[in-house]
């Protein structure tokens, strides 16, 4: 019999309908990592809309919606790296789009690429290994391999390098850091729109081969660029191209329009294969089912079609915001070789305003524009910096423009 008082009695901290006497249970180390601030201006523009407020946001790299169709088959759990028929299906694209041969059995679909990132991250890398990844980048990058315990090596890039990273940068993060374990490239990149041509791919390829540093390319805005007539590579170079033991993840949110679907997926060398299928059953089970029969839909001549006329729009988009630099009155901008973003220092304007987060809380609360600080993509130099997304499209992008600049003559 336990008695009152015993020793299985109910610590004094957590007896249920009291005041805690002690400190609560503290949260873990590695989930102290920065929140994404795109996704905290987006609950803001979702107040203030709520508020009456007409904001137009150039925040979230989200394009126009693809509709559901009518009627979705019920649905029951897949295998954990995804269908058969689209794993092949997505093995094609790479032969339609690049002249690749993709293996059905390497592709693994996965909940969202950001699904992708974390299976792959765990199955390549052990806690303390170094990974590179240029700066300003893609903060989910950084935040996930911090939570895993991977040492991120920054890699600080400007307009010399067309913001990328370079053999002779990486050497020299190897001298000061030590050797490396991996790289993640990502072309056209995220915040900066910025593409690596194929001698830049091809040299980075052979200095992580030669020092045998596993790639990691991010690809999901492969067929959102904005080449000139007749370039060779118009939609993006597949680093399984270069590198067959590369990791290639994509996404069907950019390029088809499908965000909120969360339907990804990565292409893997076959020493990953088993591995990630194993972490996939057990942390998802398997992708959404619902989402992958809508993914189905998309390799078809006129879901092609459909997409590439969406991207004119964000060329038309794009060319506005070209136009209008004389006007802004800003800084150095990255080439907006791709995706939808413009990545820009502020320059004068840093004159009236103390860093880039309290330029877009004024733009924000004085014109009721939403763009996103550079302090989410580069912890040194991002609170110079701003990104423009023209996802939302020429009619929105062309108001906000206006408003910018009329915000600005009235300071």
């Amino acid at each position: 019999m336990i008695t009152p008082g015993g020793p299985f009695k109910t610590p004094p901290s957590r007896r249920l309908g009291e005041a805690p006497s002690i400190a609560p249970l503290a949260a873990s180390q590695r989930s102290k990592i920065p929140a994404f601030e795109v996704m905290r201006i987006t609950d803001e523009i979702a107040r203030r809309r709520a508020d009456g407020h007409d904001v137009v946001s150039l925040c979230a790299g989200e394009p126009s919606a693809r509709p559901a169709p009518g009627t979705l088959k019920p649905a029951g759990y897949t295998g954990p790296l995804g269908t058969t028929p689209l794993r092949e299906a997505i093995a094609g694209h790479y032969r339609a789009w690049y002249d690749v041969e993709v293996d059905p059995a390497t592709v693994a679909v996965t909940t969202g690429s950001s699904g992708a990132f974390q299976l792959v991250f765990l199955a390549a890398f052990d806690p303390g290994d170094r990974v590179a990844l240029a700066s300003p980048g893609y903060p989910a990058y950084r935040n996930i391999l911090t939570a895993l315990g991977v040492q991120v090596i920054e890699i600080p890039t400007g307009p010399e390098t067309r913001y990328q990273p370079s053999p002779e940068l990486l050497a020299a993060a190897v001298r000061e850091h030590g050797p490396l374990n991996g790289l993640i490239l990502a072309s056209p990149a995220n915040p900066t729109g910025t593409m690596l041509d194929r001698p830049a791919l091809t040299a980075l390829v052979a200095w992580c081969v030669a020092h045998e540093v596993r790639i990691i390319s991010d690809e999901i805005y492969h067929g959102i660029t904005f080449p000139e007539p007749g370039a060779a590579d118009p939609r993006g170079i597949t680093l399984r191209e270069l590198d067959p033991e590369a990791v290639v993840i994509n996404s069907f949110s950019k390029y088809w329009g499908m965000t909120g679907w969360r339907l990804g997926w990565a292409i893997l060398p076959q020493a990953l294969v088993a591995p990630v299928e194993a972490l996939a059953s057990n942390f998802a089970l398997s992708p959404p089912a619902p989402a992958q029969e809508l993914a189905m839909r998309s390799f078809s001549a006129e879901a092609y079609g459909e997409r590439d006329a969406v991207v004119a729009g964000f060329g038309r988009a794009r060319a506005l915001i070209l136009d209008a630099e004389p006007q802004l009155q800003w800084g150095v901008a990255a080439p907006s070789d791709g995706a939808f973003y413009y990545y820009s220092e502020l320059g004068p304007q840093l004159e009236r305003f103390a860093d880039s987060s309290g330029y877009a809380r004024a733009l924000l609360e004085g014109a009721n524009v939403a763009v996103v600080p550079g302090t989410d993509f580069d912890s040194a130099a991002g609170h110079r910096a701003v990104r423009l997304s023209y996802a939302a499209g020429e009619s929105a992008v062309a108001e906000a423009l206006e408003r910018i600049i009329r915000f600005q003559a009235t300071l």
